[in-house]
Formats: C-alpha cells, sequence, structure tokens
C-alpha cells in the first residue's frame, strides 16, 4: 500500500483527488493521510466527497475514512466499468475539478462512461467551464484522451446549482505531448459568461478586452453567454490556439472589482503566457501532468511553460510515489523547457 502525506507542499485537495485517481489506474491500494492540513477547513470538504464517491462508484472500490471532515481515507481500487452516473455536489464545489478526477481515473476504460454532475461550474481556485471545454480537454485530445463535454447549466457560488455531463471514450494507447517548437498566435478567442446580473456588466467585459487586445495587435473573437443562475455571478475565459497548442486564462468576477478590471487582468494574463513563448499555460501544465507521465512508455513528452507552479511541483512529487519517472527542467531566458520520461520503460 502506498501512502501519501495530504499536507505536502502545495497540500490541497489536489493531491487527495490524484492520489484517487491514480491509485486507480495502477490498482495499487493508497492511504492519503494529513488531508488538507494546511488548510483553514483542513479534511475532506464536500467536492472533495464527490470526487472520491465518483471514482469508487466508477471501480466498485472499498473506501475507508469517506467523510466530510476526515482527515485520513484508505482507497483498495477495482475495475472501471461503463455506464452512466450522476452526482450532485449539493454546493457550489467545482463540477470541473470533480470531471477532472473521474477522467483521469477512467483513462483506462473499456466501455464508454457517461457522467452527469450538479454543483458549481464557475467557481473559485477550480477550471472555469469554459477553459475546461475550450484550453483542457482539446489538449488532452492530442495524447488521444476522447472525451465530449456538455454545459446544460451554470452554476455560480455560493447556490451552485450548474448541471454538465462528459461522455469519456475507451482509447488504445495515451501518447506524448511533443510542444517545445516555437508557436505562433495571431488571434485570441473567448467567451464572456454572466448570470442574474445586469447585461452591461459583460458587455463592458467584452469590450475593455477586445480594446485592450487590439492595442497589443491581437485579433479578437469574443462572444457573451447570458443565462439565469440561482446565484448572480459573470467572469471570462480567453484561449489562444497555434497549430500544435492552445494557451488559456480564465478570470472570475468579484464583488468589488470592475468588470474593466476583470477585463484587463484576462487580457494581461494570456498575453503574459504568449509572450514567454510558453507552449502550455501554467496551469494546463498541472493538469496535463499524470497524462504526460503514462504516455512515457510511449516516449518523452515535452513542452515550454512560464513558470513551475507549486501546484504542478506538488504534481510532480505525487507522481513520483506511484512511476520511476524523471522531470527535466531547464530554465531559459523566458520560459522553462521540461522534459518528461520514464526511468525505465
Amino acid at each position: 500500500m502506498i501512502e501519501i502525506d495530504g499536507s505536502y507542499g502545495e497540500g490541497g485537495g489536489q493531491i487527495l483527488r490524484n492520489t484517487i485517481a491514480l491509485s486507480t489506474i495502477t490498482k495499487k491500494p493508497v492511504k492519503v493521510v494529513n488531508i488538507r492540513a494546511n488548510r483553514p477547513n483542513p479534511g475532506i470538504k464536500a467536492q472533495h466527497y464527490v470526487a472520491i464517491k465518483s471514482i469508487q462508484e466508477l471501480c466498485d472500490a472499498e473506501v475507508e475514512g469517506l467523510e466530510i471532515g476526515s482527515s485520513k481515507i484508505t482507497f483498495y481500487p477495482g475495475e472501471i466499468k461503463g455506464g452512466r452516473y450522476r452526482f450532485d455536489i449539493g454546493t457550489a464545489g467545482s463540477i470541473t475539478l470533480v470531471f477532472q478526477a473521474c477522467i483521469l481515473a477512467s483513462v483506462q476504460t473499456k466501455k464508454p462512461i457517461k457522467i452527469t454532475l450538479t454543483g458549481g461550474t464557475d467557481v473559485k481556485w477550480s477550471p472555469a467551464w469554459d477553459y475546461f471545454e475550450h484550453v483542457f480537454l482539446p489538449l488532452l485530445h492530442k495524447t488521444g484522451v476522447d472525451v465530449k463535454p456538455h454545459l446544460v447549466k451554470r452554476g455560480y457560488y455560493p447556490k451552485g446549482g450548474g448541471e454538465a455531463e462528459i461522455e469519456i471514450k475507451p482509447i488504445e494507447t495515451i501518447k506524448p505531448l511533443k510542444l517545445s517548437d516555437h508557436q505562433d498566435f495571431s488571434e485570441v478567442k473567448g467567451i464572456v459568461h454572466i448570470g442574474s446580473l445586469p447585461e452591461n456588466i459583460s458587455t463592458r467585459i467584452k469590450h475593455t478586452v477586445i480594446k485592450t487586445l487590439l492595442k497589443k495587435a491581437f485579433m479578437t473573437s469574443i462572444k457573451i453567454d447570458k443565462s439565469k443562475t440561482l446565484s448572480p455571478g459573470t467572469g471570462v475565459t480567453l484561449w489562444a490556439e497555434s497549430k500544435d497548442t492552445v494557451l488559456g486564462a480564465a478570470v472570475l468576477g468579484e464583488k468589488g472589482v470592475t468588470s474593466e478590471e476583470v477585463g484587463e487582468k484576462a487580457v494581461l494574463n494570456i498575453v503574459r503566457e504568449i509572450e514567454s513563448g510558453a507552449t502550455l499555460d501554467v496551469y494546463a501544465f498541472d493538469q496535463l501532468l499524470p497524462y504526460m507521465v503514462l504516455a512515457c512508455k510511449n516516449g518523452v513528452s515535452s513542452c515550454k511553460i512560464r513558470e513551475l507552479s507549486n501546484h504542478a511541483s506538488t504534481n510532480m512529487w505525487l507522481l513520483q510515489q506511484f512511476f520511476d519517472v524523471d522531470f527535466e527542467a531547464l530554465q531559459n531566458e523566458t520560459n522553462i523547457h521540461i522534459k518528461i520520461r520514464r526511468k525505465h520503460l
């Protein structure tokens, strides 16, 4: 049994979710202790509970200690099954984080899996829905992993009420990502989403994004997605595509932050990634790391990132608890060139 210290490094829910997913892939039982020990409200929260409960059901696992607030859990994985599943996070807990855990756990499925979730689609400290759909999943598709997303309804903090579904299709192999070459980006696309707020807020975000990107000499195509939601909310996701990759950035609106500030921050974030010469943005690299490691038996994965986040460093450490893998990082003038290979194929 592999024992994981949930307080290591960044010490958040990511260690817990990824540990359970990796346990399912490798069929190795795990014990996670000190879950989120460094957080103000330590232990398992609703979205972590649903992520583990979902994976448990997907693979008929035996689990000990799975309770809200629990600081220790033991997980004995079974075989991933196909079929349809529906789970309710019960709060505005992140739908995208639970989906990411389920996708990783199900990457070796022999039959299609369809999962419907209710909760928060666009909430703090997690990928925005449009980032998940237009950045993460297209990049994941380049590894051969085939996931079809569908947004039913958006949900914001605190009431949630959003709904989305994914279909995970069986695949033969996971392919390495080879993203070392320089990429050219000329256009930035985006979606401003808004729910139960005055329409002029989204219009101002959109105009600010277009105006600011034009000053940077980028062509733009920005849409507004307006919906009725249980709680009010807004935000913007931007992405830029090249022939080989896609870079993204997402910003949520907050009380006390103007529409113009939201738009300007999103543009600053995407332009910073482009100008660094990155081939994966900071967040996409973190989210794709497990797949790049799984693909190592089929070759070396490589990419360029603007910086190495604490999240990614913690993820690297965790992956090395399951796989005999090397991470090579070469600091360049504006970015870091990463290569990922197995020590023993």
